[in-house]
This record gives C-alpha cells, structure tokens and sequence, in this order.
C-alpha cells in the first residue's frame, strides 16, 4: 500500500495557497530549502508534477489542482476534528458546494437557481466562483468545481467529462427606461427598428441569436453600447440609454429592481440554461435542488420530463 506522507501534503497546501515558496516559508517559518524538499519529495511519491512555474510564482498543474482540493478538504476537516474536541467549534463545519457562475447568466435568475441551496435538510457552506465559461469548465474537470451554471452546453468535442442538465428555456423580454416605454410599444417589433439597443457581447450566444431575428424581421437597431455583465446592461437601460432584452423568467424582478418598463416579447428568441456536472445522473443533494427548482418554479419541465 502507498502511504502519503501528510507533512509534505502540508507542506504543499501552504505553498498552493500562497502562491509562491517565498511566502510558504514566512507562513511555515522554515528555509526555503526545506519547503522545495518536501514539494520535491510529495511529487516523487505520487509519481507526478504538481507545479508550473510562472515567473516567480508556481501555479498548479491539473495533477496540482486535484491535490490541492483534497488537501484543502483534509485540513478543514483537521481543524474542524480540533475544534470540536477543544469545544471552540461552535458546531461542525459545513460541506463546501462549489458552484461556478457563467458571467453570463443574469444575477437575478442565478440568485433563484441557488435560493434552494441556502435551506437543504443537511447545510452546506456555498460559495460562488463567478468567470468566463472556458475556464470555469476547465475548473470542473480537475473537480474544483460541483457545479457549473451555465447558458452555453459543453459540445460533443469537448475533452472534458461532464454532462448537461438542461434546467430550462425561454424567451425574451424587452425593456425601456419607464419614461421612454410609449414610444416603443405601440408598434411593437416594428418599433425596434433604429431604436437605440443595449446588446449582449459580441460572441454572447444571446447576440447571435438576437442579430438573426433582427435580420429575419427587417430590423435594424441602433447599437449604444455592448456589456457582458447583465447588471450593467440593467443599469445603464433605466438611466435611458436604450432598449435591452433579459430572460423573460426575469421580467417581474427586473420590473420590480429596475426603473424600467416592459415594451414587449420576443418568443422566437430562445435562452436555454443548464448545470452541468460531472455526474450523469444527479445524486448530490445540493445541485438536486437547482435542477428540481428551476424545473418546477421557474421554468416549465423540459421536453420528455413530466
């Protein structure tokens, strides 16, 4: 049997947090040598490379990113055994649930996807880690992540071993500064036509599809201004800056949060949501919430589900 040696262990989840050996050795108060001996020694072990060199920082290879989670969850455990039986605990430490957020989900349906979360049977401590797709799917496949939220599915090319849940679909809305609402309304789509338009980023699944319904309906708007965070697009729509579209399921909240008002529907343009994990058929309680929630509370079941 291999046996892991848990002081190297330690001794390279110090140096993964801090990024660098230099402050390990002012965290551990021990020579630099010391520490480079027990990285070297953890890797000769495992029979793998735990760290790239950037500069004068280390940054964690694929092989570094899976230790670092177990370590991370070995420790706090550790310290959880202590405080406990040292009575400073004050209860035991929740299960961590990683989920990662698309910056491209609106934070409003986000915030109603992990309501749930927050009020299981069995607590769980949630914490967000918000990026670009790309890299929050690559965090998932080294299993830094339980959960990815998502608008955008992994494709059949992926070299990545995680699965689609479909959470739901809809259309969209279109939203005006309240001031400026009657003059758009009342010959809706056709009043999109030169109107100036808050866009979703260029390669933002939701601009295609938008560019190819303009196209289809002869209309071409005036474009303002383009964001990739839907706060801002709110923000800037209720200032009057121009019209903007978000997720129909959105529409009551934004109505309610925003000083905005609601010009039309466009159901033809579809935004589909999904979780995707690394598990085909859902089993973690957590992200059985999610996926129950969205199918039941805010979205309509998906094709093929009663």
């Amino acid at each position: 049997m291999q046996w892991l040696n848990y002081h190297h262990l330690h001794y390279f989840w110090v140096v993964a947090r801090e990024g660098s050996i230099t402050s390990a050795c002012r965290t551990l108060r021990v020579a630099q040598p010391t520490v480079s001996a027990q990285i070297k020694a953890l890797e000769e072990s495992l029979g793998l490379i735990l760290f790239h060199r950037v500069g004068r920082r280390l940054t964690l290879t694929e092989a570094g990113h899976v230790v670092f989670r177990y370590a991370d969850e070995m420790f706090s455990l550790g310290r959880e055994m202590i405080d406990t039986l040292t009575g400073q605990g004050g209860g035991a430490a929740r299960p961590r649930f990683n989920v990662g957020v698309s910056e491209s989900l609106p934070r409003l349906l986000v915030h109603r996807l992990l309501e749930p979360v927050t009020s299981l049977a069995e607590p769980v401590n949630l914490v967000c880690h918000e990026g670009k797709h790309p890299e929050l799917l690559a965090r998932l496949s080294v299993y830094e992540l339980d959960i990815l939220l998502t608008d955008a599915p992994i494709g059949p090319r992926a070299r990545v071993r995680a699965f689609n849940h479909l959470l739901g679909e809809c259309g969209v809305s279109v939203f005006v500064a309240r001031a400026r609402a009657e003059g758009y309304r009342g010959d809706f789509p056709r009043s999109l036509h030169r109107a100036p338009f808050i866009m979703p980023i260029s390669h933002a699944t939701l601009r295609l599809s938008l560019e190819n319904w303009f196209a289809i309906n002869h209309i071409e708007p005036t474009i303002v201004a383009e964001f990739e965070d839907s706060s801002l697009t709110k923000s800037f729509g209720q200032t009057g800056l121009g019209l903007f579209v978000m997720p129909t399921v959105e529409e009551q909240e934004v109505l309610r949060q925003y000083d905005v008002a609601l010009v039309g529907r466009i159901s033809e343009v579809r935004e589909s949501f999904y979780a995707i994990s690394s598990e085909r058929r859902v089993k973690n309680p957590a992200v059985r919430a999610i996926t129950e929630t969205a199918h039941k509370s805010i979205f309509e079941p998906p094709a093929g589900e009663g």
